[in-house]
């Protein structure tokens, strides 16, 4: 495998809000009416962070890597399927410089949540708080996002070869 001195890769994700379902969002639990349904706990964020980290190394996409065919990932935490996604990343000889993640719905109000997420995820990758930013944004009311039928995410990922 050719290690460039760094790697970029970008992701996104979508997932339709439903009632019934708890909402999941960076690895935490947040309290609101409607949730987000999918194959796994369907946290947006951290599909987008797998998708990110797995295109920066050429690795394919999480559905290569955690089918939603595969009745073993129903209902699976996602903080497992992004634990995963890093083992491989490091298998591959890299280690995350950096991720970035911007978060697209219009209820409910992500900020206050936005340092608890940071937190997880830093623990779930094993990097440092500092080399996670995630910020929220609106739609100002266009579109799926608007009408709040679904949340969406986009994210990049920086890797760098591991350190000899």
């Amino acid at each position: 495998m050719v290690h460039l001195p760094y790697r970029i890769g970008f992701g996104y994700d979508v997932h339709r809000l439903e009632s019934g379902y708890p909402l999941w969002l960076g690895g935490i639990k947040i309290d609101h009416e409607l949730g987000l349904e999918g194959h796994s706990d369907a946290d947006v964020l951290l599909h987008t962070l797998c998708d990110a980290l797995l295109g920066a190394a050429a690795l394919g996409d999480i559905g290569v890597h955690f089918p939603p065919t595969d009745m073993k990932y129903k209902g699976i935490d996602s903080k497992i399927l992004l634990r995963e996604v890093c083992r491989l990343i490091h298998e591959a000889g890299y280690r995350i410089g950096n991720l970035d993640a911007t978060i697209a719905a219009e209820a409910p109000k992500l900020n206050p949540h936005i340092p608890q997420m940071r937190a997880c995820i830093a623990e779930v990758c094993g990097i440092d708080l500092s080399q996670i930013s995630v910020k929220a944004t609106t739609t100002e009311r266009l579109g799926f996002t608007g009408r709040r039928e679904g949340m969406s995410c986009y994210a990049v990922a920086l890797i760098l070869p591991l350190e000899p």
